[in-house]
């Protein structure tokens, strides 16, 4: 009896963590997910595809403020062997790398927030926010196959 109630636990423990690990793994992709969809009218409108909208820019950049500082503190060692994830080992070999970038651009948009008044101002300040995209998806995230 004592023996089925400890390995019963055990699995309890087991499947408790594969769901953490599960969930914290679907809550960055879902940050992600709202940054990736914040990315494309900035970008059309940086290539001028879209009219300059201030709304939608400070829009997008309330996303990368608030959803670059909540992404870096997602990736617990226990995530680190997880499925369906594009994140890269280097993550948790270089924590403080990683966090810096997204600390970085949190920053960067909180400053671009404030600057941007006008369509050049927003053609200035906003690859200063973006290039921190690609800084952390060189280093950290697998590349599309």
């Amino acid at each position: 009896m004592k023996r089925t109630m400890f390995v019963a636990s055990l699995l309890a423990i087991g499947v408790t963590a594969a769901i953490a690990q599960s969930n914290v793994v679907e809550q960055r992709q879902a940050l992600m997910k709202e940054m990736g969809a914040q990315t494309r009218p900035v970008g059309a409108m940086m290539r001028g595809q879209e009219p300059f909208d201030l709304a939608k820019a400070q829009a997008g950049l309330k996303v990368f403020s608030e959803n670059s500082k909540k992404f870096v503190t997602l990736f617990p060692e226990s995530s680190k062997n997880a499925e369906k994830t594009e994140a890269l080992p280097t993550i948790w070999e270089n924590k403080a790398k990683f966090e810096s970038i997204g600390n970085k651009m949190s920053q960067d948009a909180q400053t671009a927030m404030a600057a941007i008044k006008d369509e050049a101002s927003f053609k200035t300040e906003m690859p200063k926010v973006l290039q921190n995209c690609g800084t952390c998806h060189n280093e950290f995230r697998k590349k599309a196959s």
